[in-house]
């Protein structure tokens, strides 16, 4: 019989399970793990997101969650403390008058919102 301190090295020696990743591609474009379209805004320079209160509201920042995240994605901290996903460097965000998986209505709103296709 192996021994608990053995049999707990082994364990902690191997690789977590990643978490699935919180955004993936669907008909060309990203979209969360709901099948939410997935939107940059101009407006965030930096790798920083100037999307907070309502903005944010209307437009709720994606989580980056607990998956390994790789290029072309990582994550920024937002001021409220929350980890939010990026796509080459640039925060993702939902729309919240997105009501099902596909819809694009916050696709160019003001010209500034734009749908993440590559």
């Amino acid at each position: 019989m192996k021994s608990l301190s053995f049999i707990l090295a082994v364990l902690l020696a191997a690789p977590a399970l990643a978490a699935d990743p919180p955004v993936h591609k669907s008909d060309g474009m990203l979209v969360d793990a709901k099948g939410m379209t997935v939107y940059t805004f101009d407006q965030d320079k930096g790798g920083k997101s100037t999307c907070t209160g309502q903005c944010a509201e209307n437009w709720p920042p994606v989580a980056a969650g607990s998956a390994t995240l790789e290029s072309p994605y990582s994550s920024i901290t937002r001021e409220d403390g929350t980890k939010q996903l990026t796509y080459k460097g640039k925060p993702l965000y939902t729309f919240s008058k997105d009501k099902s998986p596909g819809d694009k209505k916050g696709d160019k709103v003001k010209d500034m919102w734009h749908v993440v296709s590559d």
